[in-house]
């Protein structure tokens, strides 16, 4: 039999390590030694690496939290994002030790682990042959507590001695076998804050289908205009239910509208308890997310037992950790019709014809990079992880010049968060505390004109700015079927009783993945030292302006976990 694990205390993350057995070795000297109570220094040199979340943190992107690598605790320290959500108080993130060889699994938050009773409804009854749900839902199969899902599945960094680095992992999302709520007793909400992104209604659709079609929920609260629903009086929630959010997923935007800001905790939780809320599901960014893990310590803290989950959501695909971000691709698809206009005005409007193309992209280059290479025909492309550099050998200008003699004209892609080296960084934030951002199409226009006159030429640039317009539309096939994905994970996971936690696809399957371990690394940036902008430079053939020596200025910045 395992010793119990003491629950930790209620400012940690909540994160548990659990107990290796180990064969011909003392139990509970082993559980002092991967607790940290005992030999932290031998743990450290038994598995160097093996306490920081995958991927290196020496190119961390500035004001992203810093990371330290202990024996047996992952240290969170100061510098989460400074937006208006709240600082998160994450002491001390512990993880899961090792479960087989080398892999490390995060563990997830568990109500029943923070003292509250859990209901033990059994999510099964069982026929020769299949498994049902209470509800009479089939599936396939229940995940166990230790499924999981490996973060690295590309092996290249080795230690010292020539081994190779740890493997992290993370929990299989999916229906639990017990429940820790009874799901006649649920009250559940669903809120989206921050911008809007296809695919919004999808989420919430399947969001409520699950609830209701898999556990049988019947008050469901859809929380409107985001946080300031739960805090500023100013508007009702909608009563959700599968005939409210038929068809809603073939719509752009969200039923629920949306809005940044309006976090206050103190206000929340009295929302919370006034309408027995204890499932809420919280759609955002890296800074929804922060709040979202910021209510779930609180819950914990004023004896409530609430779970509450985040779904990731950002068009720029710039969380960390997960494959993608719902509506990232729909974006792409969407920009095409910018880019194939920019194409044709510029090979129409003569002398020199040259489109310029702005689109989303505040920290991180992902859409302009990936709507590039779906083109191909772009002939520039400018992101924010890359410099700009304007004449020169590896000007930009110099380049645009070449092309419009080759072929006669050129198109621009540049994103909106390109560029701020040389126009400098805004003072100025909107209600979400994202930075307001240069005009850098705008200013791309104007030196491409001024280039060209300084060579006695004329250029006819035509400057086209879809702007919100990629964000506005439906989900494409790829987001909705990402959306049902996310929905039915998270809905898993609170039934089962888990809380602080976000889902999200890595290696292509569904995880857990604590919020603590997500926001740690976001926003993520694209690698401009790696394969994809690569292949943007492939198409584009313009001049690779990322230093080759060591990164000392900061320009790498947060390196994603892709290639």
């Amino acid at each position: 039999p395992r010793p119990a694990v003491p629950a930790p205390g209620l400012r940690e993350a909540h994160v548990h390590c659990s107990i290796i057995q180990w064969e011909g070795l003392a139990l509970l000297g082993m559980f002092h030694l991967f607790r940290g109570l005992a030999a932290p220094a031998a743990a450290a040199a038994a598995c160097p690496l093996a306490f920081t979340p995958s991927g290196d943190m020496s190119h961390r992107r500035p004001g992203a939290p810093s990371v330290l690598r202990r024996s047996s605790q992952l240290v969170v320290c100061e510098g989460s994002k400074k937006d208006s959500m709240p600082e998160i108080d994450y002491e001390v993130l512990d993880m899961n030790e090792v479960i087989s060889g080398d892999v490390l699994l995060y563990k997830i938050p568990h109500l029943a682990s923070m003292g509250f009773r859990s209901a033990n409804v059994p999510n099964t009854m069982t026929t020769p042959g299949q498994v049902k749900a209470s509800s009479g839902q089939v599936y396939s199969k229940f995940i166990g507590a230790r499924d999981l899902v490996l973060m690295d599945i590309v092996r290249t960094d080795v230690g010292p001695d020539m081994t190779p680095a740890p493997l992290h992992a993370y929990p299989r999302a999916g229906p639990r076998e017990t429940l820790h709520f009874k799901p006649t007793k649920v009250n559940a909400a669903i809120v989206n804050c921050g911008g809007l992104c296809p695919g919004l209604n999808d989420v919430i659709h399947h969001v409520v289908n699950t609830l209701s079609y898999n556990y049988n929920v019947d008050k469901i609260y859809g929380i409107r205009a985001g946080y300031r629903g739960m805090t500023t009086g100013e508007y009702d929630a909608l009563m959700l239910d599968p005939e409210t959010v038929r068809d809603i997923q073939d719509e752009g935007g969200t039923i629920l509208g949306s809005a940044r800001g309006g976090f206050d905790e103190d206000k929340i939780i009295a929302y919370l308890k006034k309408h027995k809320i204890n499932q809420l599901f919280v759609v955002g960014g890296d800074g929804t997310h922060r709040g979202a893990y910021r209510l779930s310590q609180a819950c914990i803290k004023r004896n409530l037992d609430v779970a509450v989950c985040g779904i990731p959501k950002t068009i720029d695909n710039d969380l960390a950790l997960i494959d993608r971000s719902f509506g990232f691709q729909s974006a792409v698809e969407a920009a095409q019709i910018a880019l194939r206009s920019a194409e044709t005005e510029a090979k129409g409007n003569m002398p020199n014809g040259i489109g310029v193309v702005k689109l989303m992209g505040r920290s991180s280059g992902y859409i302009a990079s990936y709507a590039t290479l779906a083109n191909g025909s772009v002939d520039l492309c400018l992101i924010p992880e890359v410099p700009l550099v304007l004449e020169g050998p590896n000007g930009c200008l110099p380049h645009l010049e070449r092309v419009v003699k080759e072929k006669g004209f050129a198109v621009v892609v540049v994103a909106e968060g390109a560029g701020e080296e040389l126009l400098g960084k805004s003072a100025v934030v909107d209600a979400g505390g994202n930075r307001k951002l240069p005009q850098v199409g705008q200013f791309m226009v104007e030196k491409i004109k001024d280039h060209f006159k300084a060579v006695g030429q004329e250029a006819t640039v035509k400057y086209i700015d879809p702007s919100y317009i990629i964000r506005s539309v439906p989900a494409n096939s790829e987001d909705s079927y990402l959306c049902s994905i996310l929905a039915q994970a998270a809905v898993h996971g609170t039934m089962a009783g888990y809380t602080g936690f976000s889902v999200g696809l890595v290696n292509n399957h569904s995880v857990m993945i604590p919020i603590p371990a997500l926001v740690a690394k976001s926003p993520r940036t694209m690698n401009p030292r790696g394969r994809s902008w690569e292949r943007v430079l492939a198409v584009t053939r313009q001049p690779n302006t990322v230093p080759m020596d060591d990164d000392t200025d900061g320009l790498l910045r947060e390196v994603s976990e892709e290639e």
